[in-house]
């Protein structure tokens, strides 16, 4: 890898201790919903973006969340996982997404997007995949930060900004970051992972999210699940027509069901 990518990479601060202690308790197969809610009560910042997460119109609850003890209910481990993960990002590295003419507001608005989708769908699918698949979802596009940096510093950025006019997809997107900066965010972000010690399934389902063809076999479904919302939901529009049509495709490719794919795209426009 780049070698001022990779310094970046090692910079980063470590996980803080209350991301670190959700950590063990999401991995740990003796602990319970409460050993989480007691850390997550710990610390007031975290507390308060899920509450305010709970009750945002996008997750549909049908009434007023009060307290941690009922989101993290309502959530699960994978999901709070994913909000503490988050949270680290923004507190830890200085976001500048302008080559990618995106404001902070609109890059989280996107991550959330992302992670609301892949929360409603997979729970019509296989919940227990939502281990990996939401806090994936949550931090996929974190690598664009990172490139971001590496663009401006490089004074690469308006050039990359006026590539990025013609390009479409997901997948032009990350061929574009390899020409510019060697690597594509998907790699970045995997490599970033893998700095946090976070587990395998968590960086190679990141890492093979553009190619699931190309990933070891109990990776690959869920790397597919990520495409798909990766092409449903992006920088270039949210469950748009375009974007609709290109992830029934993968769906087809993939040998998965359209039907709770398009039940989720029908809550979302609600």
């Amino acid at each position: 890898m780049d070698e001022n990518i990779l310094k970046k990479i090692k910079a980063l601060p470590p996980l803080d201790d209350t991301v670190l202690k959700i950590q063990r308790i999401c991995v740990d197969k003796n602990s319970s919903l409460a050993d989480l809610v007691k850390v997550v009560e710990s610390d007031p910042m975290l507390t308060a973006n899920i509450l305010k997460s709970s009750n945002s119109p996008l997750y549909g609850f049908s009434r007023e969340i009060k307290n941690i003890a009922h989101a993290v209910s309502l959530f699960g481990m994978a999901t709070v996982r994913g909000f503490a993960l988050s949270s680290a990002i923004k507190q830890n590295i200085k976001i500048d997404l302008a080559p990618y003419h995106l404001s902070n507001t609109t890059f989280l608005e996107i991550s959330t997007l992302q992670s609301t989708f892949m929360f409603k769908w997979y729970s019509k699918v296989n919940k227990a995949m939502l281990d990996v698949l939401q806090p994936a979802s949550f931090m996929m596009e974190v690598g664009k930060i990172i490139i971001a940096h590496e663009l401006i510093e490089q004074q690469k950025d308006g050039a990359f900004k006026a590539a990025l006019a013609s390009v479409r997809t997901p997948n032009e997107l990350s061929a574009l970051e390899k020409e510019y900066v060697g690597f594509s965010n998907e790699e970045i972000t995997a490599k970033i992972f893998e700095q946090w010690n976070l587990e395998a399934e968590l960086v190679e389902s990141i890492k093979f999210s553009n190619d699931p063809e190309n990933a070891q076999e109990h990776i690959r479904a869920f790397s597919a699940a990520l495409n798909i919302v990766k092409n449903s939901i992006n920088i270039f529009g949210q469950l748009d027509e375009t974007s609709i049509d290109r992830s029934l495709k993968l769906l087809e490719e993939y040998g998965l069901n359209t039907e709770p794919f398009l039940q989720t795209v029908e809550q979302f426009k609600q």
